[in-house]
């Protein structure tokens, strides 16, 4: 039995996904969610097989909710035409559907993920969401806001706001206004999404918006310090100097 949630925005097309999946033997709809928050929290209650996912929604898009979840059901998109979300798709191997979705083609799909229960394919990693939605976005389009789960909240954190960002092991410590939010991802691949005339990294454990930056201070022999507006300071290795320098 795949037990499946819907998430789409749109009543039609949720509807269509319910008629379509009822004439499916051994799927059983555990959830419908209208938005991506309601999805966060379905998910982590019922914890599908399945999830039908669109791309396009308001609040939270797609590739948020996959960053967001915390459990590892399989993932079926479900989107309009997008060329760099179906190059994304394909360079990442995840399955995907498009609108409006056609009743064999979502049968495709089902019988794709009745394959890999169990098997060997089952075990392989889901591909990094942020890895994912970069490859969707076009060219010279980069991350807008960042999100945090913290339990049962989500901290959505416009990119304005962020002062600066440091590896902690595994993780990256998101400094905004005073306060640290700690996001399970390594600081190389959320740096990746980042606008770099606007984030440079000056250390290899921080990245600095350099809105922030009041000035530089020679701290010893080719060693440098950011001091930052608010007085925080900030090591600057030798390469994150030439970085900088080459922006400012």
């Amino acid at each position: 039995m795949i037990r499946t949630v819907i998430v789409d925005d749109e009543a039609p097309a949720r509807a269509l996904l319910r008629e379509y999946l009822s004439a499916e033997t051994g799927v059983e709809i555990v959830a419908e969610c209208a938005n991506g928050f309601e999805a966060l929290k379905r998910i982590a209650e019922t914890s599908p097989d399945l999830v039908l996912l669109d791309v396009q929604m308001p609040k939270l898009d797609g590739f948020e909710v996959l960053d967001l979840i915390e459990s590892a059901p399989a993932v079926v998109f479900v989107t309009a035409y997008d060329e760099y979300a179906l190059k994304a798709f394909d360079v990442h191997a995840v399955d995907y559907v498009m609108k409006p979705v056609g009743r064999e083609r979502l049968h495709e799909a089902l019988e794709q993920v009745r394959a890999r229960q169990g098997g060997e394919a089952a075990k392989a990693p889901r591909p990094s969401p942020a890895a994912l939605a970069a490859a969707a976005r076009e060219p010279g389009r980069f991350v807008e806001r960042l999100l945090v789960k913290d339990g049962a909240n989500v901290h959505v954190i416009p990119i304005e706001r962020v002062d600066w960002i440091e590896a902690q092991d595994d993780y990256a410590g998101i400094c905004s206004e005073g306060k640290t939010y700690l996001k399970p991802q390594p600081l190389a691949e959320l740096v990746a999404g980042l606008d770099p005339a606007r984030f440079v990294r000056i250390h290899r454990s921080y990245v600095l918006n350099v809105d922030r930056l009041a000035r530089l201070e020679l701290y010893a022999k080719d060693s440098r310090v950011a001091i930052l507006k608010d007085g925080k300071q900030l090591p600057v290795s030798r390469a994150g100097h030439a970085r900088l320098k080459e922006l400012l």
